[in-house]
């Protein structure tokens, strides 16, 4: 089989360092991008043996975008799958008292930076006749919970975007998948709380979260069925978590 190429954004560390690990297991070509070029060059030097190529790239970045595609060497030019990985949540305050720059680095981030992204590939598919978009949303776009306000909505546009697209491309053999983890260790809780390490470490005190790894295997898998199955959507969680009950706020009883 020919090599594929695969094109994963936030590749410097949990899922997307995982997902790149994970397909270059079977030797797959790798376009690797993310803000920390050291952290892509560690990451390309382990993975010497397939053809890797990296660039730094904030993705909330629209011209960074268009200059990272248009100076893709031919032989990784062609993106068969797009893996929009690149995302962050920042801060849990409630949203009278949320930081308005957290708010828009969040929007800009997995939103923005999703679309452009999207947008400027799927063109090189659809003119090729294949391709497959898989989209990391969250479990946050569907369940709401104290202090997700705009990261939950901004995984909500997600599924929705992902929804749309698939009915876009309806007349195409192009898939999309949206994939959405609930607790998941990684770097994304010392993101949220800028850095305070104790605050990240107690949201998974207690559990057994899902790891990096078992997203990437989650990821390869999608693509792997036979070309006429897509599979929409995935929402996993570990085995720890759920998404009920409901909470309802009651006033003290007096009398």
């Amino acid at each position: 089989m020919t090599p594929q190429t695969i094109l994963i954004t936030g590749a410097t560390a949990g899922f997307g360092w995982a997902c790149a690990e994970r397909f270059a297991s079977e030797g797959w070509r790798l376009v690797l991008t993310g803000r920390r070029q050291e952290r892509l060059d560690k990451l390309a030097a382990q993975l010497a043996s397939v053809p890797t190529y990296t660039a730094a790239l904030d993705v909330r970045d629209t011209g960074s975008i268009e200059a990272m595609l248009a100076s893709l060497p031919a032989d990784f030019a062609n993106i068969d799958v797009l893996l929009n990985n690149a995302g962050l949540a920042l801060g849990m305050a409630g949203a009278s008292e949320a930081s308005l720059e957290d708010w828009n680095i969040m929007i800009d981030t997995n939103i923005r930076g999703l679309c452009t992204l999207t947008r400027l590939v799927l063109p090189g598919m659809v003119a090729r006749n294949r391709g497959h978009i898989i989209n990391l949303g969250s479990i946050a776009g569907t369940y709401p919970y104290p202090g997700g306000n705009v990261y939950g909505a901004t995984k909500a546009f997600v599924k929705q975007f992902s929804r749309n697209l698939q009915a876009d491309l309806v007349n195409t053999p192009l898939r999309v998948t949206n994939i959405e983890p609930g607790l998941a260790e990684s770097e994304f809780s010392i993101v949220r709380f800028h850095g305070d390490s104790s605050r990240a470490d107690a949201v998974y005190q207690g559990t057994e979260p899902l790891r990096p790894v078992d997203i990437a295997e989650i990821v390869h898998w999608v693509t792997s069925v036979p070309p006429h199955v897509n599979i929409c959507a995935v929402e996993v969680m570990p085995t720890c978590q759920s998404c009920g009950p409901f909470f309802i706020h009651r006033q003290n009883q007096k009398g």
